[in-house]
């Protein structure tokens, strides 16, 4: 099983995510920033249903922290988990707010966080793959106690987990940070493990480490990548679990 990991910068560059996607066949895609519209496609953005059908996954769970106004329309903000194999079942949950409808995007409070779970089946084994957009904050990625908080609830949620976990997502967290930590001391950490030094692209002059990939210690895990394409600001993340 191939696991792709990416924060999509709310489509801004549609064709190439959408050749990323179509090149690497993975069969889940983890993904952050993710803009669904009602009514239709967009000129400015690629929208989750364009992703998913230029891309042909079948299976798509969205979850939703926000809407706002996009050209007289209603727009859907939040993370998307799409697959090849059927969920088995589907859940998600706000590590911090609650759903914002018609959200002011140039002044609100855009930290309403959500962790997604689905549970799929790979070869008479179950697996729970969860999707997460971390805590943002502007002045560093070391975290605070709001952080703490949100990652401490994410292992508690883990750790009532029956079976194999994956965990991916934009943690906006550095690996040495209090908060993450947290999350090292249950899962395998592969940016850590491969000494990843950035996950950000020549889009933006930041250059730390922000985009994970975590496994439970009962999976085999071999072929850790970090992507070189420029389908947004943040890299793309790969792994394959046996």
């Amino acid at each position: 099983m191939k696991i792709l990991q990416l924060n999509i910068w709310g489509g801004k560059l549609g064709k190439q995510i959408i050749e990323l996607l179509s090149r690497e066949q993975a069969d889940i895609v983890c993904l952050q920033e993710v803009v669904e519209l009602k009514g239709g496609d967009s000129f400015f953005v690629t929208t989750l249903a364009e992703i998913a059908s230029a891309t042909e996954y079948p299976y798509v769970f969205f979850s939703s922290s926000f809407s706002f106004k996009h050209m007289n329309r209603k727009a859907l903000w939040g993370n998307a988990i799409l697959s090849k194999t059927p969920f088995v079942t589907e859940d998600a949950f706000f590590t911090r707010g609650a759903f914002s409808d018609d959200f002011d995007t140039q002044g609100g409070d855009y930290n309403m966080r959500i962790l997604q779970r689905v549970l799929i089946e790979i070869d008479g084994r179950q697996v729970h793959i969860l999707n997460h957009h971390g805590h943002h904050l502007d002045e560093h990625k070391r975290g605070d106690e709001e952080t703490v908080r949100q990652c401490k609830m994410i292992v508690d949620y883990i750790q009532k987990l029956e079976g194999d976990i994956v965990l991916a997502g934009d943690f906006n967290l550095a690996h040495e940070s209090e908060s993450l930590e947290q999350i090292n001391s249950v899962l395998k950490n592969h940016c850590i493990e491969n000494k990843v030094t950035t996950t950000r692209t020549s889009l933006t002059h930041k250059t730390e480490v922000c985009d994970y990939i975590f496994t439970s210690p009962t999976l085999v895990t071999k072929n850790f990548k970090v992507l070189n394409d420029i389908a947004s600001d943040h890299t793309a993340l790969t792994l394959e679990v046996l």
